[in-house]
């Protein structure tokens, strides 16, 4: 005890020790306030990776509906002018009067006026569209029917003519066109099952522009070369 206390009375160290007390807790409450301030207020680095751990940890944005992808993929519509559809239709229309002028001439006119040569060039012309028009899309079935309905008129065209030359006495005449007809038949067949094999080779020869016409899709080697899709 330091000599001041020795000569206090007891009632003087008991008033000074109270005191003492009732300072403590103050002071304490001070500290701790003091101690808390720098830790209330984060760092820049606190900062960052809290922002960085919540774009993280967001939600991918939803994926677009079915009804706006439909939307973009729809087709734009088109004008009659550019039309596939529109002309051909006009073409099956159109072609249906070739077929008609057959089956007037079989009901009306005589059979000497047959150009046998004709006959056959339509028959094979209208088998190849009628081909045609049947895989093409859209699908042209009015189209593919006027072209069988054609072919089958030039066929009777075809009938009547030799007919009549038979009847005339032209048998030799009439031979001679029967053997072109199956000459130009086996002929027609031969390319067809050859066609895949000719265009593999002419392809594989990089020969300009023949091998770029024969591996097109609208190419000599398609049922479609000369109809625009």
């Amino acid at each position: 005890m330091s000599t001041a206390h020795r000569f206090l009375s007891p009632a003087a160290t008991q008033l000074s020790l109270r005191l003492r007390q009732s300072r403590a807790p103050i002071r304490n409450t001070a500290r701790r306030f003091g101690d808390k301030a720098p830790a209330d207020k984060p760092s820049a680095t606190a900062t960052k990776e809290a922002s960085t751990a919540n774009s993280v940890s967001s939600p991918p944005p939803p994926p677009p509906s079915a009804t706006a992808q439909a939307s973009a993929e729809a087709p734009k519509s088109q004008g009659w002018w550019d039309s596939a559809e529109f002309w051909g239709r006009c073409g099956a229309i159109a072609g249906w009067g070739m077929s008609g002028a057959a089956i007037y001439d079989a009901l009306e006119s005589s059979p000497e006026v047959i150009s046998l040569n004709m006959t056959g060039v339509l028959i094979v012309y209208s088998s190849l569209f009628a081909r045609w028009a049947f895989v093409v899309k859209p699908q042209n079935l009015l189209l593919a029917g006027c072209h069988v309905t054609n072919v089958a008129a030039q066929a009777n065209q075809m009938r009547r003519a030799l007919e009549y030359k038979q009847a005339n006495g032209e048998e030799e005449a009439v031979n001679d066109i029967l053997v072109k007809a199956g000459a130009t038949a086996a002929g027609a067949v031969a390319c067809v099952l050859a066609g895949p094999t000719v265009q593999s080779a002419l392809v594989a020869a990089n020969i300009p522009l023949v091998s770029a016409l024969a591996a097109a899709d609208a190419g000599p080697f398609t049922v479609h070369f000369w109809a625009p899709m």
